[in-house]
């Protein structure tokens, strides 16, 4: 069914603050089969105020989707703030009767999302220095919420593996690496620690970040799970999202001591580095099994977006990174 966006958020103007207003420059951000993302502002009697919707145009079913839903992500966010960390506030979570669907809206944060400008621009020249500490400290403050009446999966490493072997052997590929990577980390589990909230995406990318404030909003909560705090601290770490960095292994702009430094400043528990290695590991083969089906989408036709084989071609690149932690003596 077609929805008529702007004319459902004019009938919302109240919760925005803006009853009597007008809703201005709607705008489309980021497209794709299972999520939009729409920008727009609330004006009344001079006033105006910036917001973001987020939306699922399609049926959704939380029970064998790997995402949570919209009004998980609401709670999350709720949660997060109250912890602490920094979050675009959420100002409306979509009724059925709003005419949106499953939706929610939230602030707009003021910063930068593009990992290149983040790590290069000399405009964060003075702030990068210290977004890896702040990174580390953002994250023990996402891992002390309580889940209670959030429904939330949980994932370990031997699911995590479990799960991308059979993807890889499906794929019919034979990639060196990628065995002995499999093989390793199935033969050197870290040992069990108590499960946290994880946001699971947390990466240069995902992060809202102000060129004088540092990170001002952790963004996309849909794969959020409950697992191993290693898994947070070391997503950001792996080679994909430091945008050409290498030589900085926290998102390419500071180093594992800042980061779990930052971690248990906040409250985080002690993670020696070799857990966050192990999951640098896992999920530097994670994301190479990702890349080598977005090719095979495209090489099948399933795909015809040329972005698809772009992103395939980085399987080399997590490649790489595997090769160099199993010789440091992951």
């Amino acid at each position: 069914m077609e929805v008529d966006i702007a004319q459902a958020l004019a009938r919302l103007a109240p919760k925005f603050g803006a009853p009597g207003g007008t809703i201005e420059n709607l705008v489309r951000l980021s497209g794709g089969a299972s999520m939009e993302t729409w920008a727009f502002a609330a004006v009344a009697e001079g006033d105006r105020k910036e917001f973001i919707l987020r939306r699922r145009p399609g049926p959704f079913d939380e029970e064998t989707s790997r995402s949570t839903s919209l009004a998980t992500e609401a709670a999350l966010i709720r949660a997060a703030e109250h912890a602490g960390a920094p979050v675009a506030r959420l100002i409306h979570l979509a009724e059925p009767g709003d005419g949106l669907g499953e939706a929610h809206i939230t602030e707009r944060v003021e910063g930068e999302t593009l990992g290149k400008k983040i790590v290069s621009d000399p405009r964060f020249e003075t702030i990068r220095p210290h977004l890896a500490r702040q990174c580390g400290q953002i994250l023990a403050r996402i891992h002390s919420i309580k889940p209670d009446g959030i429904p939330l999966k949980t994932a370990d490493a031997p699911t995590e593996l479990d799960r991308y072997e059979a993807v890889y052997r499906a794929s019919g590929a034979e990639r060196p690496i990628l065995e002995l990577a499999l093989a390793h980390l199935r033969k050197n589990p870290p040992p069990p620690m108590p499960d946290v909230v994880l946001h699971a995406d947390f990466r240069n990318g995902n992060l809202m970040i102000h060129p004088d404030k540092g990170v001002t909003a952790v963004l996309d909560w849909e794969l959020s799970h409950l697992g191993d705090p290693a898994e947070d601290l070391s997503w950001i770490c792996v080679n994909s999202w430091r945008f050409g960095r290498a030589d900085k292994p926290v998102g390419g702009f500071g180093h594992y001591q800042e980061l779990l430094e930052g971690y248990a400043e906040a409250g985080g528990a002690e993670i020696p580095l070799s857990r966050v290695l192990y999951w640098q590991a896992l999920g530097s083969l994670k994301w190479g099994i990702m890349c080598l089906m977005m090719y095979q989408s495209y090489a099948t036709g399933t795909e015809s977006s040329v972005e698809r084989p772009m992103i395939g071609r980085r399987v080399s690149e997590t490649e790489i990174d595997l090769i160099h932690l199993l010789e440091a003596g992951l």
